[in-house]
């Protein structure tokens, strides 16, 4: 098996070509400046370090006519410049763009179904990969050598970013091509938490047996995609990682461009986590409010805040639209509620406040067990058993999870 866009890379950083039969090769890192502790630096995404390498290192005729595809959204930027525009402007032949949940520019409700089209900027041709097709066809890749995957990522299991990238990470594998990722800091790094995903609630929202909270970059993420025999055929495919430059799972990090319509800020992101539970039950979550993802409430709840969802950009028929919730504003409380872990006490209270009303409390499709990975959690919490109880029967899997992770961590770890 040849990839040409291998050797280029080999011409632009030096790097030796990997072994298809040597596992432990499979992918080539970008080495990480260690920081100097007495002056601490900025942290420079994996789009920062290729730009920065490309202008260092690659000296005359790059040849870069080898066809590219993009997995990006508006998250894909170095400062204010999309690498769309980046990469264009050097002369790169990029040949289309694949569109994650949310569309190319990120403004679409969660679930809402994308649609192909055209960039009015670039005249590229996007293609969704949310909706019915969520994996790039081989008549898709006709025209493509090398996929680059550049997306912010929160961290969490249900955040459909991963699962979109696997199946990229799949149809290179099926077809051959190269996979690159500019790795970017995971705002909720700093811990692993949640129940492991269980043999049959595999989803678009959990593909992979791994705890909702899994504390890895998505550098990280795809390398374990990649050496765990994840993909079909079983054997790795040619990828590489541009590493961040001054991060590591200890550093907090501040997204410059929200991820999602309904992540608009850092403690959205934080609570998210916990709080997305809440979408698999009666209990709205603030969508279709100013801060979503900072309040849950219900009409039935007893709390000390009140607020109304109502349709807005990135919540076009929001969870009980136009009635009175009551419930609680996390906000107020800042980013003292967040702690290193999840937090299900807000989970639990609901349950218990709203179980006896006549609309069941957990939705009918159990789209709760598909965002927990597991229907144990939510029988746990109709037994009424305590946080703390809950939390001990994860820690198991936990355990094990967390030794499979730290063979593939980039950075330094939290602990």
């Amino acid at each position: 098996m040849k990839y040409i866009p291998l050797l280029f890379l080999m011409l632009l950083f030096g790097c030796k070509s990997s072994n298809s039969q040597n596992h432990q090769k499979a992918e080539i890192t970008t080495p990480v400046k260690r920081e100097d502790v007495t002056q601490p630096k900025a942290i420079k995404t994996g789009a920062e370090v290729f730009f920065e390498e490309l202008n260092e290192k690659w000296a005359g005729d790059p040849n870069k006519e080898h066809p590219i595809a993009l997995v990006v959204n508006q998250t894909s930027q170095i400062g204010d410049k999309h690498i769309v525009d980046s990469l264009l402007a050097l002369g790169f032949h990029v040949t289309k763009i694949f569109a994650p949940e949310h569309g190319f520019r990120g403004t679409a409700d969660a679930g809402e179904k994308i649609k192909d089209g055209k960039d009015p900027k670039t005249g590229l041709p996007i293609i969704s990969l949310y909706g019915k097709n969520k994996k790039p066809t081989a008549e898709m890749f006709e025209d493509v050598e090398m996929v680059i995957f550049d997306i912010q990522d929160v961290g969490a299991r249900f955040y459909t970013y991963i699962s979109t990238m696997f199946y990229v990470m799949q149809a290179c594998a099926e077809h051959q091509k190269f996979f690159m990722v500019f790795d970017r800091p995971n705002p909720n790094g700093h811990y692993v938490d949640g129940p492991v995903l269980k043999s049959g609630f595999e989803s678009f929202v959990g593909v992979h047996q791994v705890p909702v909270v899994h504390g890895m970059t998505i550098g990280e993420y795809a390398t374990m995609i990649n050496r765990e025999g994840w993909l079909e055929p079983e054997r790795p495919i040619e990828m590489k990682v541009f590493k961040c430059e001054n991060y590591d799972h200890k550093k907090r990090y501040d997204l410059p461009v929200k991820p999602s319509p309904n992540l608009p800020n850092t403690a959205s992101i934080f609570y998210y986590p916990s709080l997305c539970f809440f979408e698999g039950t009666v209990v709205s979550v603030g969508r279709g409010t100013d801060s979503p993802f900072q309040i849950y409430g219900h009409p039935g709840l007893k709390g000390d805040f009140q607020f109304t969802p109502k349709p807005s950009s990135g919540a076009k028929y929001p969870k009980l639209e136009g009635k009175t919730c009551n419930g609680f504003n996390l906000s107020d409380q800042g980013e003292s509620w967040v702690a290193n872990q999840l937090n299900l006490k807000p989970l639990i209270s609901a349950y218990q406040e709203l179980k006896d009303l006549d609309k069941p409390f957990f939705n009918k499709n159990l789209f709760f067990d598909k965002l927990a990975g597991t229907d144990e959690l939510r029988k746990q919490i109709e037994k009424g058993m305590s946080e703390q109880e809950i939390r001990a029967t994860w820690q198991s899997d936990l355990n094990d999870f967390k030794a499979m992770r730290k063979k593939y961590l980039l950075y330094e770890d939290f602990e």
